[in-house]
């Protein structure tokens, strides 16, 4: 069965993601077109899956690809001279490479072993990036038209402030110091060993078409499928005609596209001009790897498993490719250090800094970006936190007690502007919903800031329901950021935090994965504040989606610098923060703004690359909060033993847990069915639309279509009249990658598929319904299911899922039930094995380096003094 893309995980029918822990560069073959090959479970559209060329549509956001290499901060990227710069002249019809000039050779040459040595520890890393030779490229020629770089486009999330636009020609390289050596960049020289032409070039092709209709003219030229045209104009912009043309390989940034397609439709377009020593072709390689790899979760990608996905893919010179896309900065190039177990990171300035070891990374300009963003945004809201104040002691005013402090205890006020209940747009908004209108609660007026006393803090902790309540709020008192561990149980304490923040008169808001969540916090909230007064003011207003808060449709809106109005922002879930998103969040947060982010790290990771909540606890860059909290009741035991790697039987006198055997796939499909229609309603009064199937992955035998299909059957048939699906059907929709909604269908038409989110209305574009946005939603996968919880869970483990189970997915998939879990078991003893053996699939990131050289930064002028 494929398997559900787990942290730092790709299906088996998919591309292996280079550099992961147990596959280190993807295998070469692709899945059967009729195959029911697992797709990332959380895009909108099923990559390459059912189909040799998919023909989804690309992802709506149109803030793909990567952004211009001077439009963020400073990190440790190549640099080129800018004379350098791609000719972005009118592209002319496609000619074979000239073959290598011997300085460009030499060049790449040192480069590649430069990177060598670094990485077997023969030279500092310093030595790479500061005395790498630099000779010129030979100019080529006639000038290369400019080319579109890797696309990099279905993960910025909708509904959030728009992303920089897509780069049409490949971004120029960023000019800082300190970077790597590299050749210039003017020139088109092949890399070693591409094969010379077997016969002429093939006949001009006339002048495609302006538009799209260009794109569908270049498509069918090349044997493509016409629906491809939409996404591929959305990925390359207006001119992806002209550059589809000049460079077939871009069509490898469309969604879905897998390289030997790409080959394909590059041989009908160029004729016997085309091999895979091809320049473009290496250098779309590159790109469409890493972006593999952030399927997978990681942000950069080691240089050594890069090389050898390319010699796979049958480059002829992966070394001169890895340095033709750095020199383009396509790719940029960093250096991690290594942490040796049981061995100190040398102190700043004690002279070891050229001795730890390090190994080179490379990565896209977009992921590098959102990870420095989120760096120096937390670092920004560390250093720019004010102190709570101490009030005055020797001149009490009359009436008044020593200690108190009238401005921190008076209510939150009208300026607060908290939102009222979001009610249709709240849960799942349509794909237009939070691009335009006013942002929800903004006020014209002048925030006056206020600061409650560290005696009104205190007062406040010692009135938290709990101990690990009361510790959270001390640590929120004095630090700009703070970092809170626990489990289901544990999520009171935020919102014991919030209620408190909000008795002291600050715009405290309180942020959630997903809208089970929100209306879960809520409920948190109101257990915390229950005298509080209902209005815009209740408890209940300030609990909002991360979704709705960045686009303003839900919480306080904006301030009139473009900054969230808020004083204190509580997100939870935190494990589920990607990269992009929480670059978005961070920078919309003001100087001065406390951030605390609370989640269980027991839990899978984000489904978009990074890990940011378990870089930010290893780092250890902020004051740390472990709950101690514990879940109770059977289920509650049962996952608490799972985050230890321990699996053991728990009494259930309530059927609390309950273990159903399955000898095959057909059997557990069977068994589910049973435990959801009749078994579940009957034995514990939950109603089937109350109970949620969690599986592994979408394809097999048992994997969330065959399940579905199933369950329709059962509780739902129709024919599916609206592009499959029938009113009363429970469906999963998904207004961007790495989001789940559930939903109920309750019509069709012209304009698309008309859902009931939870009491919310949206409609789902028809494309947007053939690209896979919605699937049926009686079986969801971990990831999708991640942020969420139910009254009872039904966990299916056919036999072919033992290999992709990790101890968080079990974690996971186990703690959504509230009241009641089956599992239907047919992994044997695979189940304890994960458990024990299998915490989580590693990823690869910065972030917890970057969070690391800033701690050292911040320390260093005190060293001095």
């Amino acid at each position: 069965m494929s398997t559900d893309r787990l942290a730092g995980e790709t299906p088996p029918e998919q591309e292996a993601a280079p550099g992961t822990a147990d596959a280190q560069t993807p295998d070469d073959t692709a899945a059967p077109a009729d195959s029911d090959a697992a797709a990332p479970e959380d895009s909108a559209a099923a990559a390459g899956e059912d189909a040799p060329v998919s023909d989804e549509p690309a992802p709506g956001a149109s803030g793909a690809g990567a952004r211009t290499p001077d439009a963020g901060a400073a990190r440790e990227a190549p640099a080129a001279p800018s004379s350098g710069a791609p000719s972005s002249g009118t592209p002319s019809s496609p000619s074979p490479s000239p073959s290598p000039s011997p300085s460009a050779k030499a060049t790449a040459d040192a480069l590649a072993a430069a990177v060598r040595a670094v990485e077997n520890g023969e030279r500092s890393a310093a030595s790479f990036f500061n005395d790498a030779p630099r000779p010129a490229r030979q100019a080529p020629p006639a000038a290369r038209p400019a080319e579109a770089g890797p696309a990099t486009g279905n993960h910025a999330p909708q509904g959030t402030p728009p992303a920089p636009a897509a780069q049409a020609t490949r971004p120029h390289p960023p000019q800082e110091t300190g970077g790597p050596a590299r050749p210039p960049v003017d020139g088109t020289a092949a890399p070693a060993g591409a094969p010379a032409p077997a016969g002429p070039a093939p006949a001009p092709r006339p002048a495609a078409a302006p538009g799209i209709e260009g794109v569908r003219q270049v498509l069918a030229a090349g044997g493509a499928p016409e629906a491809l045209a939409e996404p591929a104009a959305e990925v390359l912009g207006e001119r992806a005609a002209e550059a589809l043309g000049e460079d077939p390989w871009q069509l490898l940034g469309v969604p879905g596209v897998r390289p030997e397609q790409a080959d394909a439709f590059a041989r009908a377009l160029l004729g016997a001009a085309c091999g895979p020593g091809d320049e473009r072709r290496a250098q779309a390689l590159v790109g469409w790897l890493l972006e593999q790899a952030a399927l997978a979760g990681h942000s950069a990608l080691e240089a050594a498993a890069l090389r050898a996905a390319l010699a796979q893919r049958a480059v002829p010179d992966p070394d001169e490719a890895l340095q033709t896309a750095i020199a383009d900065g396509a790719v940029l190039v960093f250096q991690d250090a290594i942490e040796e177990p049981g061995k100190a990171r040398p102190a700043a300035g004690d002279g070891e800094e050229d001795e730890q070891p390090v190994r080179i990374l490379l990565g896209l300009d977009r992921y590098a970006m959102a990870e420095e963003s989120v760096a120096d945004g937390l670092a920004r809201l560390l250093n720019t936190f004010e102190a709570v104040a101490e009030p005055p002691r020797d001149t009490p005013a009359d009436g008044e007690a020593p200690g108190d402090d009238t401005t921190a205890a008076e209510p939150a006020a009208p300026d607060a502007a908290p939102a009222a209940e979001p009610s249709a747009a709240g849960a799942a908004p349509s794909p237009e919903a939070g691009t335009t209108g006013a942002p929800a609660g903004a006020d014209d007026t002048a925030h006056r800031p206020v600061r409650p006393s560290a005696d009104a803090w205190e007062a406040a902790a010692a009135a938290a329901p709990s101990p690990s309540a009361a510790e959270l709020i001390r640590a929120a008192a004095h630090s700009g950021l703070v970092a809170h561990t626990g489990a289901e149980a544990a999520r009171a304490e935020p919102a014991a935090l919030l209620a408190a923040a909000r008795s002291l008169g600050l715009r405290a808001f309180g942020a959630t994965h997903t809208e089970n969540g929100r209306r879960r916090l809520a409920a948190d909230l109101a257990r915390s504040a229950p005298d509080a007064a209902d209005g815009p003011g209740e408890p209940g207003a300030a609990a909002v989606t991360v979704a709705g808060l960045l686009s303003g449709r839900q919480g306080p809106g904006r301030d009139a610098d473009g900054a969230l109005a808020l004083d204190l922002l509580v997100v939870l879930d935190a494990p589920q923060l990607d990269l992009e998103t929480a670059a978005l969040l961070v920078e919309s947060l003001t100087d001065g703004t406390r951030l605390v982010l609370s989640g269980d790290p027991g839990v899978l990771w984000s489904a978009g690359p990074g890990r940011l909540f378990a870089d930010l606890l290893a780092a250890r860059f902020c004051p740390q909060v472990a709950s101690r909290t514990p879940d109770f009741g059977p289920i509650g035991e049962l996952v608490s033993g799972i985050g230890i790697g321990e699996l053991s039987q728990v009494e259930a006198p309530g059927k609390e847990v309950v273990i159903v055997p399955a000898r095959d796939a057909g059997e557990a499909v069977h068994r589910t069915v049973q435990l959801v229609a009749d078994s579940v309603p009957r034995a514990l009064g939950v109603p089937t639309e109350q109970t949620q199937v969690i599986t592994v992955g979408h394809g097999g035998a048992a994997g969330t279509r065959a399940l579905n299909a199933a369950l329709k059957e059962r509780l739902n048939p129709g024919p599916g009249r609206f592009g499959g699906f029938d009113a009363g059907d429970r469906v999963a929709y998904a207004p961007a990658p790495g989001r789940t909604v559930p939903a109920t269908v309750t019509g069709g038409e012209a304009s698309g598929l008309h859902l009931d989110c939870d009491g919310a209305a949206a409609v789902v574009p028809r494309e947007q319904v053939a690209g896979g946005a919605v699937r049926h939603g009686w079986a969801l996968t971990a990831h999708q299911a991640a942020g969420m919880r139910w009254p009872a869970a039904v966990v299916v483990l056919p036999g072919d899922a033992a290999g992709g189970l990790t101890r968080a997915w079990v974690y996971t998939a186990f703690s959504r039930g509230e009241q009641h879990l089956s599992v239907v078991q047919g992994v044997d003893q695979a189940l304890p094995r994960a458990v024990a053996e299998v915490p989580v699939k590693e990823r690869t990131t910065r972030l917890r380096t970057l969070l690391r050289h800033s701690a050292q930064d911040a320390e260093e002028p005190s060293a001095d003094n």
